[in-house]
């Protein structure tokens, strides 16, 4: 049932736990619900924030406007065949919970992709990716309703414009449009990936190598790094890791020989953020209740009562250091708001 709030508290809407109101709260569960209220209200011209799970947010202040808040549940299969299954799954369910399900349902390709936090509606817009996937593989459709029109839309893989941690949605269409479905092609017979970082080792000791397996390593390798949290409040990895050409890292490397480098292509070479911020000095560290995860530096935290200010400040801060040392220019994945 949709309804309006207003002076909303939004410290449960994410994932830093950071303290925050938003002068008007619009939560829906039927696309139809959000169609009518944008028919009555036309907020093109106010201020208006989208919000889904909140694992890529950081607030740093009071919201002084609408936010939108899809809580559209739902995994339906749209069609199958003997090799691949159709799946629409509404933008609010659990994008973990859902990984498990596909993984019970025998559905492979985005196993890869376990105990990352948030809502399914955001995957497409960071095109999130680990361990060698990235789910711009397996989307097929986005549908969302447009802001400006107020109609319903559909936006076909291609026209979502994917690259690494990118999407048509965090540029042009930033806000434009609501994510309210996400339609996924998954492989009933899936061809495994399991040679990035420490996975093919980690699976040695299970003897097959299947879908759950693999879920079972990727959530003991990630659970081994990052916080959990509904424990301590972070939003994950805080940076990219860096795409740089390649002169640049050759130099880099020529220089520290132990730096991580993944080839991109045939001129860009992607580097690891975390090394880089680590090198300095900066795992571990804590400065109030904001501080960096002392077994991984991509990933920033609150200890309890860090405003969002205090992260962003030493966000900043470790961006100055990273370029001071490598020259190499850290953008964040995290939106501060």
């Amino acid at each position: 049932m949709a309804q309006l709030l207003k002076n909303y508290c939004l410290k449960k809407h994410n994932t830093f736990g950071i303290e925050a109101k938003a002068r008007y709260f619009f939560e829906f569960e039927q696309q139809q619900e959000i169609l009518e209220f944008l028919q009555k209200n036309n907020i093109i011209d106010i201020q208006y924030l989208i919000l889904g799970g909140g694992s890529n947010l950081l607030f740093t202040e009071d919201f002084d406007g609408l936010i939108l808040h899809p809580n559209i549940k739902g995994i339906d299969v749209i069609e199958e065949d003997d090799d691949t299954v159709l799946l629409r799954v509404g933008a609010n369910e659990d994008w973990d919970e859902f990984v498990n399900w596909c993984v019970d349902h025998n559905y492979g390709g985005i196993e890869n992709l376990s105990l990352i936090p948030g809502a399914v509606g955001a995957s497409p817009v960071q095109n999130i990716g680990a361990y060698g996937v990235e789910v711009k593989e397996v989307i097929e459709t986005v549908e969302a309703v447009s802001i400006e029109t107020k109609n319903a839309v559909a936006f076909s893989n291609a026209h979502c414009e994917f690259d690494y941690r990118n999407s048509v949605f965090k540029n042009e269409y930033k806000n434009l449009f609501i994510i309210t479905h996400v339609q996924f092609r998954l492989q009933k017979q899936p061809e495994f990936k399991v040679h990035y970082g420490a996975v093919s080792k980690e699976l040695e000791a299970y003897g097959e190598i299947n879908l759950k397996n693999i879920r079972e390593v990727i959530i003991k390798i990630r659970e081994s790094k990052l916080p959990n949290p509904e424990e301590l409040g972070n939003a994950g990895s805080f940076f990219k890791n860096p795409i740089v050409d390649k002169e640049k890292a050759n130099k880099l490397k020529a220089q520290y020989e132990n730096l991580p480098t993944y080839e991109v292509n045939d001129f860009e070479t992607k580097l690891a953020a975390g090394w880089l911020i680590e090198q300095c000095d900066w795992k571990g560290k804590r400065f109030g209740d904001a501080g960096v995860h002392k077994d991984q530096a991509l990933v920033l935290v609150n200890y309890g009562n860090a405003k969002g200010n205090d992260i962003l400040k030493l966000a900043n801060d470790i961006r100055k250091s990273v370029m001071f040392k490598f020259g190499v220019k850290l953008e964040m994945e995290v939106n501060a708001i």
